[in-house]
């Protein structure tokens, strides 16, 4: 099978069988997780039936993009060269932003999952996006330290490459503590 303007399909046969037979099974909880997750099956039901997962997951990704945001704004604009020397950090609200950013993150990325399932409407491809918006909010927080943002990017792509490679072996994708 060929794909537009004569180049090669991106997937075989045999691997769009495998895709379509794709079901999404994780295992393992976090240290939290079992006192969260009332709350969050709580959550995904106060949700309208029509609003889309992806909806949810890139309202989530948004939400983390501008907290981020702000604090670019407090540390590259308001501290030298290019602002007041006494301006070097944040004020307060904007760390309690942060925060209540990332709990609001946090809630959506784990009820995007449970709407999908809730609305029959869950996809390898909805998968995929999630963890693609996971890797854009990760990077984001590690944004202001070039070194350790390029470290962290870079043990997080084997971590995230093992994973899913296990999870393509064994068909569970783990967590652990």
């Amino acid at each position: 099978m060929a794909a537009p303007w004569g180049l090669p399909a991106p997937l075989s046969p045999a691997q769009l069988k495998r895709l379509e037979q794709h079901r999404y099974s994780a295992a393992g909880r976090s240290l939290l997780e079992p006192w969260l997750q009332p709350y969050w099956a709580w959550l995904v039901e106060q949700l309208p039936l029509w609003l889309a997962p992806n909806a949810i997951t890139l309202g989530g990704l948004l939400l983390n993009c501008l907290t981020a945001l702000t604090f670019f704004f407090f540390f590259f604009f308001l501290s030298p060269p290019f602002g007041h020397h006494h301006l070097s950090s944040a004020p307060f609200w904007a760390y309690i932003l942060g925060a209540l950013g990332l709990f609001i993150y946090q809630s959506l990325d784990a009820i995007d999952g449970k709407q999908a399932r809730r609305t029959n409407s869950s996809s390898p491809l909805g998968e995929l996006f999630d963890h693609g918006c996971d890797s854009i909010s990760t990077a984001i927080r590690l944004g202001t330290n070039p070194d350790w943002l390029f470290f962290c990017c870079f043990v997080g792509l084997f971590m995230f490459y093992s994973a899913h490679w296990q999870t393509y072996v064994s068909g569970t994708l783990r967590f652990g503590k």
